[in-house]
């Protein structure tokens, strides 16, 4: 049962994460539309969409693939998160906000990358 609560919790974060992304992005300047806005949201979006793909799959190798996929996606959106940020597109409330919360998906993400590469390595 722990395992499940972790699980969720994680994905609640993720949610509250990528919903975060979209609110704050809806402020950026016009000509960022194509540009830093959507590979924000499209990173951020990745986060969980690979993770919930990867436990939609049967092989834990497999699975392993898309929580890292979901890992890199999140590293690229915390670097779009302090581009926004340098560049004024963001407040540095939202950037502080956005940056710990993305921190403690990460902690949470990789624990679960490791646990499952040492139940697959068995």
């Amino acid at each position: 049962m722990k395992t499940k609560n972790f699980k969720d919790g994680l994905k609640i974060k993720m949610d509250d994460y990528v919903h975060f992304i979209y609110r704050i992005t809806k402020i950026f300047p016009k000509d960022e539309l194509y540009g830093v806005t959507s590979q924000i949201r499209r990173a951020s979006l990745s986060i969980i969409l690979n993770y919930i793909e990867g436990f939609a799959r049967r092989r834990p190798a497999v699975q392993l693939n898309f929580l890292e996929i979901s890992y890199g996606s999140l590293k690229e959106s915390k670097y779009l998160l302090y581009f926004s940020y340098k560049e004024g597109y963001t407040q540095e409330e939202d950037y502080k906000f956005g940056l710990k919360l993305a921190e403690e998906i990460g902690a949470m993400l990789w624990t679960e990358v490791v646990s499952l590469e040492k139940s697959i390595n068995k």
